[in-house]
Order: structure tokens, then sequence, then C-alpha cells
């Protein structure tokens, strides 16, 4: 095995992943593809081979949590979601009666923004489910959560204070509507990722194709005897596999090539979903709603130049930390940054949000990002050229298919019995 001079053998659990896919390459049939050769092999390795994840990570959420109480425990975590288990099942219950859904950071943001949308001739607002609210705030925040493009708030410009004005979100966190609705109320609506587990028998490439091409966040694996998930595999926990597989043969075979040989990025520049420093960072989040997508860049005003990153997770500041922006008259995009780097120097000064925007070019090779992605703790890096000016984005999905596929009708009725996805739902 090819494995870099001077690292202890094997060097993680993950490792040892890496070297089960060394001997498997090694034995291949000499006429196959490279990515014929990695199909085969991640299809011989059972899911029940990957790491455990962490017991932090391992969360179950009661289905009568509020949604003040899931967004704090998924904070605290620092997970992006997490299952949730039907309080009234009995206890002899199977596992797909167990749980009933996956509760995502992104599903509570969709459902927080919906309530905002329904403001502009809903009969039951996100007001109306507000103990105490001010409904002069209400035209306020339908113009910013719809892109002023309503014609009865058509006055309010974006860049208005009162169109960004934070006294929203303080006030959705006071409210009944955040403290009292429970999870398991809201279940089997569109602010759920649907329930889609893996039995430990699976295998690998099945892992990560639905991690890639089926857009799942995160994947529980199910143990059968127990009745209840033993892992959950995410994507952050599949890059620091990839990691650390780094001078192993058949990752270096892949891996050293550059983005631009893989035909990475994938998105041309006038497709990525950005949003401008001076627009309101609600219109980031709504953006990541309507697209699917975990992050934004922000941009410069006028022109390409990537300044900073909005994720999906950053929700949480708004959510949990209201203060962080009580000094600023209107939430821009780029003023939410500032106050967002501001609260974690004063409270988490190892959090890694307060490194620079990373970056990578297209002359960088896949091991680079690979590298970058699981020291850095994110999910995506955006591609730049030499002025700074954003060229495309890479996420783990992207570094997935350059390295498997999805062999014709490999899945067979493997999606069946699965509840059908609702119009607005994306994995």
């Amino acid at each position: 095995m090819m494995i870099e001079e001077g690292s202890p053998t094997p060097r993680s659990p993950e490792a040892k992943v890496g070297m089960q896919v060394e001997d498997l390459w090694d034995v291949q049939e000499p006429q196959l593809s490279p990515t014929e050769k990695l199909n085969a092999c991640f299809e011989s390795i059972p899911v029940s081979d990957f790491p455990p994840a962490p017991s932090s990570q391992v969360i179950e959420i009661n289905s009568d949590s509020s949604l003040a109480e899931v967004v704090k425990l998924l904070a605290e975590h620092k997970i992006l979601s997490a299952p949730v288990v039907d309080v009234e099942a009995p206890d002899d219950a199977s596992w797909i009666d167990r749980y009933i859904g996956i509760v995502e950071f992104a599903g509570i943001v969709v459902s927080i923004l919906h309530q905002s949308e329904k403001i502009d001739g809903s009969p039951a607002s996100a007001f109306d489910l507000m103990n105490g609210s001010d409904d002069s705030m209400g035209p306020a925040v339908a113009a910013a959560a719809n892109g002023m493009s309503s014609p009865r708030y058509r006055s309010l410009h974006p860049e208005s204070p009162s169109a960004t004005s934070g006294n929203f979100f303080e006030t959705l966190t006071s409210s009944d509507f955040y403290k009292n609705t429970k999870v398991g109320d809201i279940s089997g609506s569109f602010r759920w990722a649907p329930f889609l587990a893996l039995q430990k028998s699976n295998s690998f490439l099945t892992m990560l194709l639905l991690l890639s091409k089926y857009r799942m966040k995160s994947i529980p694996v199910v143990d059968l005897g127990e009745k209840k998930i033993d892992n959950i595999i995410t994507q952050s926990a599949v890059i620091h596999m990839l990691d650390e597989c780094a001078g192993l043969h058949w990752f270096e075979s892949w891996g050293s090539k550059k983005l631009s040989e893989l035909g990475l990025p994938l998105m041309k520049p006038s497709h990525i979903v950005k949003v401008y420093e001076d627009e309101p960072v609600l219109q980031a989040f709504k953006l990541m709603r309507q697209k699917g997508v975990g992050g934004v860049p922000v941009v410069a005003s006028g022109g390409r130049k990537a300044i900073g990153n909005i994720s999906i997770r950053d929700i949480q500041f708004l959510l949990l930390a209201p203060e962080i922006y009580k000094e600023f008259r209107s939430i821009t995009a780029k003023n939410f940054l500032t106050a967002v780097r501001s609260y974690l120097e004063e409270h988490q000064k190892d959090s890694p949000l307060l490194r620079n925007m990373v970056t990578c070019r297209r002359d960088d090779t896949l091991k680079d990002v690979i590298m970058k992605l699981d020291s850095m703790k994110i999910h995506r890096i955006y591609v730049v050229d030499d002025l700074g000016n954003l060229g495309g984005v890479i996420t783990l999905r992207d570094i997935i298919s350059k390295l498997v596929h999805e062999p014709r009708g490999y899945f067979g009725d493997f999606f069946d019995g699965v509840l059908p996805l609702p119009a607005n739902s994306r994995v």
C-alpha cells in the first residue's frame, strides 16, 4: 500500500476504510476504468464499516420538543439535522414506526420564512401566531422575505432600515409560535427532509450516491436488531474520511488531478446563487430556501468579487443571539457578516467562521480542496480567479460525482415505500 512516508498505519478509523479500498483496488480487473474500479471497491464495503459518529452528533429529538428547543439543541451540538422520535410510539415499535422523520436546521428556517411570507394576503400570518407582536412590523418582514416584490409594500426600499429590522426575529424568538410549536406538529409538511435510512449491510457506494446524486445531507444507518439508529453519516464525516485517505494509491490517482482536468467546477459563474453585500440578509436565506442550497456567497456591489459566505446554519445567529445586530439599523448581508464575526470573537474564539472566506483556484488539485474542506469544517468552497472574482463553487456532491457513478438500474426498488416528496421539497 502506498501510504505517505512517516504516516502511522492505520492513522485513523477512516484511514482503515481507505486501506480496505486500497486492497480491493489492487485486485480489480486491469481493463476497468478508475471510476469502475472505485465503484466496485465501494460496493464491496458495508456502511457498518464507516466509523461511528461522535455521541454528541447522534442526537435524537422527541416529537413533543418545541421549535425553540430544537434550534438550541442543534446549535449546541453543531449539527444541521437530527432524527425525530415519536413519543407516542410503543416500546416494541419497529425502527420505521419509531422515527417520524428528520428535522433540519434548514427546515426550521423554511418554516419561519414561510410564516413571514403569509403576512401578505393570508388569514394566518406569523404575527397572528404571536402574542403581543407589533403589527407595524408586518410590512417590513413581508417586504424583506419576499424580496420587495409585493405590490402592497412596494414603497419599501431594500436598504430601508425598516425593511430589514431585526425586530422580527426578536419578536419571533419570544413568541408562542416559536416556543410552543412542537416539532411533531409540522411532520409531513414541506419543512421536513424525507426519512430514508440505510441498513448496516448496505454498501458505501449506496451511501455516496445518496449524498451526491440524491442530495441527502446526512444518512442514518439503522440497526434492525436494536430497532434504532446506530450511526449518522454526514457530509463532514465523508470529507474527513477522504482527507484521511491521502497517500493511498487509489486516492492519489484521482485526488492529484487539477480541478480543471476533472471538469470542476460544474456550474457556470452566471448560474451561481449569490447575494450582494448591500442586500438584506433575509434575501440570502430566502434564496437558500428557493434554490435548495446550503449557502450563498456574498459578492461586492457592482462586481463579482467574493467577500464572504452565508450558510444556512448562520440563521442561528438571528434565532439564538439577536443581540448581535442590535447596533445595526439595517441587516444587510455585509453587516450581518461583520456582526457575526464580532459575536464569535467574543463568544467562540475557536470558531472556523472567524477565518477568511475559503477559496481555491482552478489549477488546485482535488486533494487540495478536500484538505481545505476538512480542516475548515465547511461543506463548500468557492473558485476564484487571480482578482478574487467568483468563478464557481464546489461541494461534496461535486467531488463524489467525480469519484463514483450510478450504474444503470442500481437502485432498483430501493426507494419503494418511501413517501413521495412534496412538490416544494428538496432532499
